[in-house]
């Protein structure tokens, strides 16, 4: 039958009917199908079936048989009230099957406190046409219960409180009108729950509290219209979930305090409308929840206080378009925002992650990993590619970067010093000079380890130079001034180089033959000290009076701490001057 049309026309027959089950009716429902423009679009013919006929057969216990009929204004409700049943009185349906079936009501459609047996119970291309629909607390049994291709035109359509036994549901292709949809309190039991293609349009799509049982859950290919979408409260047991390329319409997604059990979750090609979205306080078990190119419209998205703690969270190549991303307080074993452009806030004060990894991405805004309430436990972090456009908030000690970054297990030395050296820009942008020093040094560490590798790896020879060049800058330019941003440090070198050379001057004449002229052998021990470190002095800042000559073995000493002592005092004024610059 069609979906999209203005309006139908009924006329009865007294022609009978036998439907494909071989059933008979005395009565023809000719049925006309009209667009806005009186043109008719489809012509059917349907048996005539009369609710009253129907009353009768649920009294007997007789199977109910309904595939193909026209049937009008049928209603447990009134039903009870012509039996005069109290109005929470379970009505027992045997069998039921309703295939092709036209339900139409002047007020209501009502299977309320219904409880279908059988083995099957089928709607399956049934419409439901003026008036609202009911299954409101109703009971079904049997392995399948097929919901598929049913058209609601009215779309407000209750299925609150029900309870489905184990087995499949499936509304795969059903088109719900604009309306509210309530599946609040549902219960789906074991078997598989499957929404694919379901067309839900516009109105409040509500699955508060819903518990979708052990089985597969699949909305993939859903489209929702304008109207909130909730999940507040749902639980999903060991099954996969799919909503992978659903479309949820202008509105705000919820899915907060969400129990996802521990079946995979898929949200890739999903596209999200103009609304929040949010899984704040759910929770996913040793699982995995992906959005790999999600398309995000306008809303931000909120993960506070999710508890993923042994699962992952992949929002790789995901497009937001103007969104804030929303993490704090946040439990993930993986969080991976892999390729994605990061326009604007994203709250990363997560409670706790193992691993997360930025990398590839083109951020913009502010990424945000201060920790202002809470501490920010973070094991792992991964910036190799960033295009930082933005700003870092990341505080050097109190997250422990230097750490999370350097226990990249996958990423090169040259890859950890392309991240030392964002952060290093990002630092000095932002003007914390301490924390950008910290990071330069972690830059320039992983450079030469990098280069190391990358000669050796070119020619086995060249570790005849390049080890020794590696060795001198390690020990020199590294840890004598730490690449000139600690003056105080080398300041500190430099008087232990001058030290360390005055002691080797005083000691050598006691050991070999060699002598330092302004300083007598007969001279006591504190004028040989006395002029020693003089003599040394003189030697390393190069002043050169003439009034002390080496000889021997000293006069080799005293060239090498002539070449030292400059080289000592230039480093110095380097660092001096790049901290008094700033």
């Amino acid at each position: 039958m069609l979906v999209d049309f203005t309006y139908f026309k009924i006329k009865l027959r007294p022609v009978p009917f036998t439907t494909g089950a071989g059933k008979k009716f005395e009565t023809t429902t000719c049925i006309s199908f009209f667009d806005d423009s009186n043109k008719e679009l489809a012509y059917h013919e349907l048996a005539f079936c009369d609710a009253e006929d129907i009353y009768k057969a649920i009294e007997a216990g007789d199977d109910i048989n309904l595939d193909e009929c026209y049937i009008e204004n049928f209603s447990l409700s009134l039903f009870r009230k012509s039996r005069k049943l109290k109005g929470e009185t379970e009505i027992t349906l045997n069998n039921f099957s309703a295939r092709g079936t036209f339900f139409d009501s002047k007020i209501a459609t009502d299977f309320s406190l219904a409880h279908f047996k059988g083995e099957e119970i089928s709607f399956k291309n049934s419409r439901f046409i003026h008036g609202t629909t009911s299954f409101h607390k109703s009971h079904f049994e049997g392995n399948g219960k097929d919901f598929s291709n049913v058209i609601f035109k009215n779309g407000e359509v209750d299925f609150s409180n029900a309870l489905f036994y184990p087995g499949n549901v499936t509304f795969k292709n059903s088109v719900f009108f604009d309306g509210i949809k309530n599946f609040q309190y549902t219960e789906f039991d074991s078997g598989n729950v499957e929404f694919s293609y379901t067309r839900f349009n516009k109105g409040d799509v509500n699955f508060i509290n819903t518990n979708f049982g052990t089985g597969n859950t699949s909305f993939k290919g859903a489209q929702f219209g304008a109207g909130k979408i909730e999940f507040q409260f749902a639980r999903f047991g060991d099954g996969d979930i799919s909503f992978e390329r659903t479309e949820f319409g202008d509105g705000k997604v919820d899915f907060r305090k969400v129990e996802f059990g521990t079946g995979k979750i898929n949200f890739n090609r999903a596209l999200f409308g103009n609304g929040d979205v949010t899984f704040e306080e759910s929770e996913l078990h040793e699982s995995r929840i992906t959005f790999k190119k999600t398309n995000f419209s306008v809303g931000d998205i909120h993960f506070e206080e999710a508890n993923y703690k042994t699962s992952e969270v992949l929002l790789e190549n995901a497009q937001f378009d103007d969104c804030n991303l929303f993490f704090s307080k946040s439990s993930f074993k993986k969080l991976s925002l892999i390729s994605c452009h990061l326009d604007q806030y994203v709250d990363l004060r997560v409670l706790y992650c193992e691993y997360l990894d930025l990398s590839d991405t083109i951020t913009r805004d502010i990424v945000d990993f201060s920790s202002y309430d809470h501490n920010v436990e973070i094991h792992c972090l991964n910036l190799a590619g960033m295009r930082l456009l933005g700003q870092i908030y990341i505080d050097w000690n109190e997250n422990r970067v230097k750490e999370i970054i350097s226990r990249q297990q996958t990423t090169t030395h040259a890859e950890k010093s392309e991240q030392f050296r964002i952060l290093k820009e990002n630092y000095g942008r932002i003007g914390n000079y301490k924390s950008e020093d910290l990071a330069y040094i972690q830059f320039k560490r992983n450079e030469q380890k990098a280069d190391l590798e990358k000669a050796l790896k070119k020619s086995k020879l060249s570790a005849l130079w390049q080890l020794p060049l590696f060795g001198f800058k390690f020990l020199v330019i590294d840890r004598m001034g730490l690449y000139a941003t600690s003056p105080l440090r080398v300041i500190t070198s430099l008087i232990l180089i001058y030290f360390t050379f005055s002691i080797i001057h005083f000691a050598c004449p006691f050991l070999m033959n060699t002598s330092i002229s302004c300083i007598p052998t007969d001279g006591t021990f504190y004028e040989k000290i006395l002029n020693t470190f003089y003599y040394s002095l003189i030697t390393f800042t190069t002043v050169g009076y003439g009034d002390c000559v080496p000889t021997g073995f000293l006069r080799s000493i005293a060239a090498i701490e002539g070449f030292i002592g400059p080289f000592m005092m230039s480093y110095f004024t380097v660092a001096f001057a790049r901290k008094v610059l700033r």
